[in-house]
């Protein structure tokens, strides 16, 4: 693990919010997964001094945190599908009242994984496509014939195009240089173009309330965003911000009941049993604590 600097105004005094958990000195690919439940499990959380950023130091290197991710695999997202796909239609319906509908316009999904929010555009009418580095994931997209590249936003296959809309689900949050993707999102976008960015608010009352035993203090996530860092860091890189506020999921009670495991293993144990007692484990439902925002964002006409 190295020593890094603040990934927003980039100087290196911070003060320790939560001290590391970490129970290895790099997770296993697992880790790195979507539906991993390893909560508590994190590398030292720190805040900056100067500009208030919140972010995970010392930490893995690029290169290893690359490797880990292109290794994922996670079957359990293929068994969540349907509460993803519920989600994703949420998430574009609400893209579109600013975007405006497809009408045939591309758009690019970064951190695609298997390409559920692909395949959702896709039957909107929009070009879509996604970029991926789980090699599984991609290879998962690709059999059920979707456009879902492996790699990242650097791959020559991208190189010289140009997107209307580029989204980022559940993403930011993973990357070691936030800044570094921001702006390669703006260059890939047309005049215009739309980046919809959506992460966890560090900021948020339920993370403000819970602490150190915040769920989304795990191995894999190594930036945490409020809302007015994730507005500031996009209008640094180019973008015009229009909204930013929380948003929700959709889940299936069995997962749910899983996650609480995640957190107490008998009280999940216990819920799990009433979801199966009831025969509720496939049924899915809105969930909104608040603590995952949406921003969208424009690049300039003129840019």
């Amino acid at each position: 693990m190295i020593e890094v600097n603040c990934s927003f105004c980039g100087r290196d005094e911070y003060k320790v919010l939560f001290p590391a958990t970490l129970r290895s000195s790099l997770p296993e690919a697992d880790a790195f997964s979507c539906t991993w439940s390893g909560y508590g499990s994190h590398a030292q959380i720190v805040k900056c001094q100067h500009c208030g950023f919140v972010y995970a130091n010392p930490r893995w290197e690029a290169g290893e945190i690359l490797e880990a991710y292109t290794a994922v695999e996670d079957t359990t997202y293929v068994e969540e599908r349907l509460g993803r796909e519920l989600t994703f239609r949420k998430h574009l319906k609400a893209l579109e009242k600013y975007t405006g509908k497809a009408d045939g316009r591309s758009l690019l999904d970064v951190g695609a994984y298997i390409g559920v929010f692909v395949e959702v555009a896709n039957a909107a009418g929009w070009q879509a496509c996604g970029v991926e580095p789980s090699l599984w994931a991609a290879q998962v997209a690709q059999e059920r014939g979707l456009c879902v590249i492996h790699g990242t936003m650097d791959v020559p296959k991208l190189h010289g195009r140009q997107f209307d809309v580029i989204t980022m689900w559940d993403v930011i949050e993973h990357l070691p240089d936030p800044n570094a993707e921001l702006n390669r999102a703006c260059q890939l976008l047309k005049p215009g173009g739309w980046l919809v960015v959506h992460t966890m608010d560090m900021d948020s009352l339920m993370a403000r309330l819970m602490g150190p035993r915040w769920p989304w203090l795990m191995d894999m996530h190594i930036q945490y965003f409020s809302q007015k860092t994730m507005a500031q860091m996009l209008q640094n890189n180019g973008f015009q911000v229009v909204w930013s506020g929380a948003q929700g999921r959709y889940l299936r009670l069995n997962y749910v009941a899983s996650r609480i495991g995640g957190l107490n293993r008998p009280l999940g144990k216990l819920v799990a049993k009433v979801v199966q007692a009831l025969r509720l484990e496939g049924t899915a439902v809105p969930l909104n604590f608040g603590d995952l925002f949406t921003v969208y964002a424009r690049r300039p006409e003129g840019d």
